[in-house]
């Protein structure tokens, strides 16, 4: 069954490419008992790091051709190929609509946004507080780093970005499996970046929901291929996206803000160990990145539950983890990225 083309609207929303739910108003009532109830350590007693980034790392290109430096959740910097590409970049204080109130960091940035190397490319998965800082894209949208960056996004969410001070001209809005192409001088061949659909949802407001697009991208250079999962609940369409390509060097899944309430939209560790293994595990997804936890509090999970769970499974199915420490420009090499940075820490 063919689960993947260009995405479907109805009344003027996006749709999911299977029956989802989302949950709307009435997912409150079902909610606020658990939170009342739950005693979770869902953020860190202390605030946690310094984590620093050497930002003397990006003096060099990496040797192996790909590196990714986590600032967090699903914020990296993706060396690949000769590329540089900037993800879903959070800097903000909180993710949320205001910075008085709302989900904040766990941790301080790992680097100024000012001192961020030359950058080819900035993806922004969805419009979510927590992939998309508006703090964060004024600022970049006026640093010299961004200033040939082309900024691809979903279908629809250009107008955030464009609201937030990026160049119309300099946006690449995509819809489900179309592809844009960066060129550098480095590169010379040319590096794509394709939009595939993930099980989620998009919406800065109640009222705006659905309205712009959400997706998972594939990040290919001439001789590295990632896949980034962004936000997405389980379907089978992680298999069909895998079978469009040979293999990839590393799978970033989300394992964080999951609860069965919202299983449809969230993997968990346990819908990530899933996917990963329908998309060939080790000897096709490659390397599995966990992405999206250890930064803010959006479940009522405790902090550490997601990075716990994936070891366990880990550990009986035969998962390859690569958890690099936060802010550490790391190779996706044999041996590297196994840091357990978590571990021992209060709360």
């Amino acid at each position: 069954m063919d689960l993947l083309h260009r995405a479907k609207r109805e009344h003027g929303k996006y749709l999911n490419p299977v029956p989802t739910t989302t949950g709307g108003f009435g997912l409150i009532f079902k909610v606020l008992p658990l939170y009342l109830r739950n005693r979770a350590d869902r953020e860190p007693e202390v605030p946690l790091g310094p984590f620093r980034t050497d930002v003397r790392a990006f003096r060099q290109p990496p040797a192996s051709g790909l590196r990714v430096t986590w600032f967090g959740h699903s914020s990296m910097l993706l060396e690949i190929d000769g590329a540089r590409i900037l993800i879903d970049p959070v800097w903000d204080q909180r993710a949320s609509p205001v910075q008085w109130f709302g989900p904040q960091r766990f941790f301080a940035p790992t680097m100024p946004l000012e001192q961020m190397p030359e950058l080819d490319a900035i993806l922004i998965s969805h419009d979510h507080y927590d992939h998309l800082g508006a703090g964060t894209v004024r600022r970049l949208a006026q640093t010299n780093a961004t200033a040939r960056a082309v900024w691809v996004t979903s279908a629809g969410v250009g107008k955030r970005l464009r609201k937030f001070g990026v160049p119309e001209g300099r946006i690449a809005e995509l819809d489900w499996t179309q592809s844009t192409e960066l060129a550098t001088a480095e590169l010379g061949q040319g590096l794509r970046i394709t939009a595939w659909p993930s099980r989620h949802f998009s919406g800065r407001a109640p009222w705006d929901r659905f309205t712009t697009l959400w997706s998972s991208f594939v990040i290919e250079g001439p001789k590295h291929r990632v896949f980034f999962g962004a936000d997405s609940g389980w379907w089978d369409g992680f298999a069909e996206i895998a079978a469009h390509y040979e293999g990839f060097d590393l799978t970033m899944l989300e394992i964080g803000a999951y609860h069965p309430l919202w299983a449809d939209i969230h993997l968990g560790p346990d819908g990530a160990a899933r996917a990963y293994q329908s998309m060939g595990g080790a000897a096709k997804a490659g390397r599995l990145m966990p992405i999206h936890w250890g930064m803010f509090t959006l479940a009522l999970h405790g902090w550490r539950d997601p990075i716990t769970r994936l070891e366990e499974l880990a550990t009986s199915d035969g998962l390859v983890l690569w958890t690099p420490e936060p802010g550490v420009a790391t190779e996706v090499v044999e041996g590297s990225g196994r840091s357990r940075w978590w571990a021992g820490r209060p709360g």
